[in-house]
Order: structure tokens, then sequence, then C-alpha cells
């Protein structure tokens, strides 16, 4: 059986495993220690539970303690794990050449994300236009699904009742503006039916485009292509939105070439 094709039968949850990856993603930019009551606020766990899963992480090597502070920083372990996918995903390897081709001729920047929870994590990030003032965008960088092209995109395609469930989350985050996120959610949506793709204006003067690559037994990929540029959305929009597309279908036909290789 092709690996690429499989798809294993969900098993029970591991509630200690799962709780030990929400204490790992607690861990943010700007966020290098942490203490127990930090990690149990940003997860909702119990201190308890929270003390009980820090030692562990720190006997396996994924969380470092410091004694001075009283608090936890990422160990190396994480680290390796975000480097074997940078160096190993065959993903990544076919794509960032075609995205590096786009990003270079029309001076744009040039993403290729996935959703990971609430948010979507940029598997790789191509930057050629950009304000030195902007946070620079690189591989593992997260950005909300709800107010940005990239998490629209993916809303507009995923699948209930995965769907339905992650809207609800993103509801009870308790966005003063949720009714009008809503709104734009399904504008998104209804964009990528009749045009592919969706765009958003999340930071001031960015303007970002994003369309869904969808592939049987693979996750929902999404590419996005954005500008920082004084001109109005709409004319940025008419400007990318052809290179968007001729992008996404080349990634589609390279990912398809990995699952099916020519005979």
């Amino acid at each position: 059986m092709d690996a690429a094709r499989f798809v294993p039968r969900k098993a029970p949850a591991n509630r200690s495993l799962e709780r030990g990856v929400a204490l790992l993603r607690a861990f943010r930019p700007g966020a290098e220690l942490l203490g127990n009551g930090e990690l149990s606020e940003r997860t909702g766990l119990s201190p308890a539970t929270v003390s009980r899963l820090t030692q562990t992480l720190v006997r396996v090597g994924y969380l470092e303690h410091d004694p001075v502070q009283r608090a936890y920083r990422l160990g190396a372990a994480v680290l390796s794990l975000g480097h074997a996918i940078r160096t190993g995903s065959s993903v990544v390897r076919v794509t960032t050449p075609l995205m590096k081709a786009l990003a270079r001729r029309m001076r744009i920047n040039v993403g290729l994300a996935v959703r990971d929870g609430d948010e979507m994590v940029y598997l790789e990030s191509v930057r050629f236009n950009s304000r030195a003032s902007q946070r620079a965008v690189v591989s593992g960088h997260r950005v909300p699904i709800e107010l940005t092209a990239l998490g629209r995109a993916f809303l507009a395609v995923a699948k209930e009742p995965e769907k339905s469930a992650l809207l609800a989350e993103l509801k009870a985050k308790g966005r003063k503006r949720w009714p009008l996120i809503e709104q734009e959610i399904a504008g998104a949506a209804s964009s990528i039916q009749r045009r592919q793709y969706c765009f958003a204006t999340w930071q001031p003067g960015v303007t970002a485009l994003a369309t869904p690559v969808v592939l049987e037994g693979r996750p929902i990929y999404v590419v996005n292509v954005s500008v920082t540029s004084e001109r109005s959305s709409a004319e940025v929009v008419e400007s990318l939105w052809g290179p968007l597309l001729d992008l996404a279908a080349q990634i589609k036909a390279a990912i398809t070439e990995l699952d099916y290789p020519p005979s």
C-alpha cells in the first residue's frame, strides 16, 4: 500500500500526550520563559497537571528548567523537530523553488501554510516585499485563522464537522468584532467558491491573497501572496490573483507527482 495514501483509523485520544503538546504550544515568540502559573493560565490545565507534565517534559528534553527564574523554556529537542521537517519534508523541497521564483519575479512575499489548532503555521515563507519594522515571517510562524487570508481560505474548504467545531472554538475566543469577522469569513468562502481565492488586510498597509490546495490523503495546504503597498487593495488583488492561482496549480502538480510518481 502506498504510504502517502494510507489513512489510519482513529484511535482513542491520549489525554496526557494532548496536554503535554498543549504546554509546548504555549511558548510563542516573546515568551521565552513561562512558569507553572502562566502555563496553567495559557492552557487551562490545573497547576497540579502542569507541574507533573513539565517535570516529564524536562526529563525527555523538550523543556529546560531555569532554577533562578523558576520557569521553563523550550528545550533543544523541539528545535530538532523543526529542523527535521524543514530539511526532510518532500513537500517543502518541491514547492520552495516554485515559491522563490514567483517571489523574485514579482518582488512579493509568498507562503505555504497548514492548519495547526486554531492558527495557521507556515511551512515555508519567502519574503521579497516587507517593511523592516514588520515581524519576520519564517517557517514555523503562526497567524490567526479567523483574521487572515490564509485561515479564511482554509475554512472555505474545510470539511464538516471539523469546520463547525473550529468556528465554535474561534467564536469562544470572545473577539469584540466577531460578528463582523464571521461575515468576512463567509465572504471569503464565497470568494473562494467563485474566484478560487480570497484576500484580507488584517495588517495595516498589507494586502494578502490566498488559495487552498486540496489533495486526497494530504492536509489542506494554503498558498498566499502578499505585498506592502500604498496602492488600493483592489489594485493589488487585480495584479496578484493570476500569479497566485498559477503558483497553486504548479504546487498541486508537484505534490501530486510525489504521491503518484511517473512510471
